[in-house]
């Protein structure tokens, strides 16, 4: 018996048997097995080498597939009269971007619109003769929007003097059309520090095309569509607002589409939908290459993406339900100067004009259009939303979240189920085993945010810019993707061997195999348990995801069914006499395959729109660690790999490919340092810039008498995380940068940044310098103060209401006493209640404001009443010297909070 042991001992070590076992009861009832065999695998590097290889190329490959891959352009006559052509479409969107800038206010927007108006009465001329097309440019009164939730809570948007060109399409011979329309809405006007190819004139440019198309189909349809190319949008969502409540036809919408950009180019995908989910489950239906994630849309809504769209608008305001589309390709180029016309992708306007024209035509001929939601509960609406997503672009899931959590629940309970039959038919080291596996994966998460973390600490003070990957993205997979794998793998094999020394001892008790035998036994019984316990990790993730109603949970669910599938197919046994055996290729690529198909192209382009959103991170520039977009990022690519590498980790410890991964992962890591400190791929390119800021600042804050001179100087700021060392090395004016100069524009403060003073009294005047006047000030019954406010030259300013001191106010027009913010209760942010206006040229720059003072006022001397800034769109000698200086890979950035060229602070104190 001796000898036979110790052949099946070697014939074990050779890896040659197969695993079977005879069982004999002895009369205590212990089961003593022989004829042992257990299977040692020989999984080399190279074939792990090889298996990483080809899940890597696939990943890739389904991105490219499912996000890259374009339909071919059609020209017009390709397209024909009904169809859609991207040639003509994209006549109009050069058209536009060749205006140059065109932000609320200037000369280059009224080109802009006079533009768009003449393709549109193009269109009406050539309509369809059943169809009626009416062309309205539609000039819009002062108005004020208040939203309770997102970017804009706390603040009050008010505009004055904006024009936008309405298009309605109706069937001539179905009268009661007009009153059920449908709103495909985007904007013209662009921030001040692009031509916005992308944002949005490529929008524009599909709408124009669609609404052709569509006049040509109108004569069949039950409904009309309305057009909206609205203004105003890039300063506070002010145009889809001022339609809304102001235009006769809004109350006519039944259902809102709006189309906008986060980037330029490439597959415009939907990432809002709802409430109502009709308009997903149609546009799922009829789509060419349908593209949408409800994952963007969970994302968005919980506030971590810091944008808004005109779709709040429609939804919160309006109450309407439809979808929003966005594209979201080369994300760094945002209200940057490379938003331009060469970086729009061919293709592109093909794939969401296609969808958009099926789309239209499809739900404007159906029957069972619906009037709307407003009769369900808040529960009714929760279960009615959608749950959607593409599989590869060519086909979209849709389902709602009652559905969700019928097949959440169930597949939660039958897991719950089968996990417990197995505990309880294993007993207290069932339990334990459990218990050891989900430590290792603790560990795995644990060690893969460690080592991420580190080196995104380290990385800017090594090297010369704290996010040197923004233009070559692919560097983050040796700069965290590689410490967090190597990461997952430390914390997971350290938790196979606390695993496996518990089996170990609980084996040695029992003596039911040869102890040369047992630590054969044990590996691959530690092998299965870190399999399961990948499947226990999605189990939780999906039973917290379907317990909050998030959409996203579907990912959960596919992690989760498919690797178990695959386990009970090629592993399970319900034989215990049956020794483990190693677990098969085939587990692995069977049950990873649905996954990865499911969530691979998604998960990079979420990673690539994340390392984007790195030129814009810092929203208050030095307010933040340097360190901090790099935590962002490390931290997602170590959640990512702790949650999909999961499976594949648990086949690497007993195998002999451990050294050459650790080794490859080091090498990786290695490279791409030195590749980093070595200044071979800039951090920025000219068409991946930095965004930066030059504003000329006339700072008269606490000047009470008006004969004292304003300060001025310029700023230079920058939303990218880094300082400017080298810009200003580069510009040489003289600009001194540090955190000492803290500049406070109101809707946000540059804690850090360059400024200087030289030559900067030239290029503005005295009377541009907004005043702020007390007119009355009554304290009886209550204490009300009257004060005049003119922001001269600026149809575009922001005034912060310190809601500390100031209950309640009002806001009326000085000349005409028109009412813009009515008395009512205001939200704040920080103590700070903010107004933003912005408005045409011909908006009024003279205001009224009562403030409503609190009954136990602190009058806190240190902190201003009232805090205004005005901005100018002009660019004194000093400004416009500076940016012909400022280096090719810097761009100026623009958004609705941030100043322009030229900018005027001033204040009025508590005690004035």
């Amino acid at each position: 018996m001796r000898r036979r042991r110790e052949t099946v001992s070697e014939e074990a070590s050779k890896g040659s048997s197969s695993g079977e076992a005879i069982d004999k009861s002895t009369d205590g009832g212990a089961k003593v097995y022989t004829n042992v065999h257990i299977v040692n695998p020989r999984r080399s590097s190279f074939v792990w080498l090889a298996l990483f290889l080809i899940i890597t190329y696939c990943c890739t490959a389904i991105y490219n597939y499912q996000f890259q891959s374009m339909p071919v352009p059609l020209t017009a006559d390709q397209a024909g009269k009904r169809g859609f052509s991207e040639i003509e479409a994209f006549k109009h969107v050069k058209a536009l971007t060749e205006v140059g800038p065109h932000p609320v206010s200037s000369d280059a927007l009224n080109l802009a619109l006079q533009y768009v108006l003449a393709a549109c009465q193009t269109i009406k001329k050539t309509a369809h003769w059943e169809v009626d097309v009416e062309v309205d440019l539609f000039h819009a009164k002062s108005g004020a929007n208040h939203l309770a939730n997102g970017l804009f809570m706390g603040r009050t948007l008010v505009y004055s003097d904006l024009s936008h060109v309405v298009v309605r399409i109706l069937p001539k011979y179905l009268s009661e059309a007009k009153d059920h329309s449908i709103l495909v809405s985007s904007h013209i006007d662009t921030v001040f520090s692009t031509e916005g190819a992308g944002d949005c004139s490529s929008c524009v440019g599909v709408m124009l095309e669609l609404a052709r198309g569509v006049s040509q189909w109108a004569h069949g349809l039950k409904r009309g569509v309305i057009f909206l190319f609205n203004t105003g949008e890039e300063e506070g969502l002010n145009g889809a607002h001022s339609f809304i409540t102001q235009h006769p036809w809004s109350s006519t919408v039944r259902m809102a589409i709006d189309l906008e950009a986060m980037g330029i180019g490439g597959k415009s995908s939907i990432f809002q939908a709802g409430p109502h989910p009709w308009a997903i489950e149609k546009f799922a239906l009829v789509a060419k290459y349908p593209s949408g994630q409800i994952i963007s849309q969970d994302l968005f809504s919980s506030g971590a993406i810091k944008s808004a769209t005109d779709f709040q608008v429609y939804k919160e305001v309006a109450g309407l339900s439809g979808l929003d589309f966005a594209y979201v390709d080369n994300t760094a180029v945002y209200h940057t100067k490379n938003d331009k016309l060469e970086l729009l992708k061919k293709g592109s306007l093909q794939h969401l004009g296609e969808n958009m024209l099926a789309f239209l035509v499809h739900i404007g001929a159906a029957s069972d259009f619906p009037e709307g939601n407003e009769k369900e509960t808040d529960e009714d609406k929760s279960n009615n939303n959608a749950i959607y997503f593409d599989i590869l672009g060519t086909y979209m899931v849709v389902y709602r979240q009652q559905f969700a959590n019928m097949l959440h629940t169930s597949v939660i309970l039958q897991s719950l189920l089968i996990w417990t039959a197995s505990l309880f038919m294993g007993g207290i080291p069932a339990i334990a085993s459990l218990a050891l596996s989900c430590l290792g994966i603790l560990l795995m998460w644990v060690f893969a945010l460690g080592f991420s973390f580190i080196v995104a600490y380290l990385l800017p003070l090594i090297s010369s810019s704290p996010v040197p990957y923004v233009s070559s993205p692919w560097l983050v997979i040796g700069l965290f993707g590689a410490p967090a794998f190597l990461g997952a793998l430390t914390g997971q094999h350290l938790g196979y061997l606390l695993l496996q020394k518990y089996l170990l001892n609980v084996h040695s008790k029992r003596k039911q195999l040869p102890p040369t035998i047992q630590a054969d036994v044990v590996r691959l019984e530690a092998e299965r348990w870190l399999y399961k316990a990948g499947s226990f990790q999605w189990l939780i993730l999906l039973t917290l995801g379907n317990y909050f109603k998030i959409g996203s949970s579907y990912l959960a669910l596919v992690w989760l069914i498919s690797p178990a599938f695959a386990y009970g197919f090629f592993e399970a046994t319900l034989t215990p006499a049956r020794l483990p055996k190693p677990l098969k290729l085939a587990t692995l690529l069977l049950g990873l395959a649905t996954p990865i198909l499911f969530s691979a192209g998604t998960f990079i382009r979420l990673a690539a729109t994340i390392i984007g959103g790195m030129v814009r991170l810092d929203r208050n520039p030095g307010s933040t660690p340097e360190w901090l977009g790099n935590f962002v990022i490390a931290a997602f690519i170590a959640a990512l790999l702790s949650l999909t590498l999961v499976y594949l980790l648990s086949y690497v410890h007993i195998s002999g490919a451990k050294r050459a991964i650790i080794l490859a992962t080091l090498v990786l890591f290695s490279l791409s340092l030195a590749i980093v400190l070595s200044g071979v791929l800039p951090p920025f390119s000219e068409d991946t810039a930095r965004a930066v800021n030059v504003v000329h600042v006339v700072d008269a804050t606490g000047r009470l008498d008006e004969r004292l001179d304003p300060v001025s100087y310029v700023s230079l700021f920058s939303n990218t995380p880094g300082k400017l060392n080298k810009e200003v090395e580069q510009i040489d004016n003289g600009f001194a940068c540090g955190r000492d100069k803290t500049v406070d524009f109101v809707t946000f403060s540059v804690n850090y940044g360059c400024w200087t003073y030289n030559d900067t009294i030239s290029g503005w005047s005295e009377s541009d310098v907004p005043s702020i006047h007390v007119d009355s000030d009554a304290k009886e019954n209550g204490r009300i103060t009257q004060v005049s406010i003119d922001t001269k030259v600026s149809v575009r300013w922001v005034l912060a209401i310190n809601t500390e001191e100031i209950e309640d106010f009002e806001l009326r027009g000085a000349v005409n006493s028109e009412e813009l913010i009515s008395v009512d209760q205001k939200t704040s942010v920080d103590g700070w209640h903010i107004i933003q206006f912005s408005g045409g040229k011909n908006a009024p720059t003279l205001f009224d404001l009562v403030l409503y003072w609190r009954s136990g006022s602190t009058h806190n001397t240190d902190t201003p009443l009232l805090k205004l800034r005005t901005d100018v769109n002009r660019l004194t000698p000093i400004t416009q010297r500076i940016l012909t200086k400022l280096p090719s890979w810097c761009s100026l950035f623009g958004k609705s909070t941030s100043p322009h060229t030229l900018a005027f602070l001033t204040n009025l104190p508590v005690n004035f």
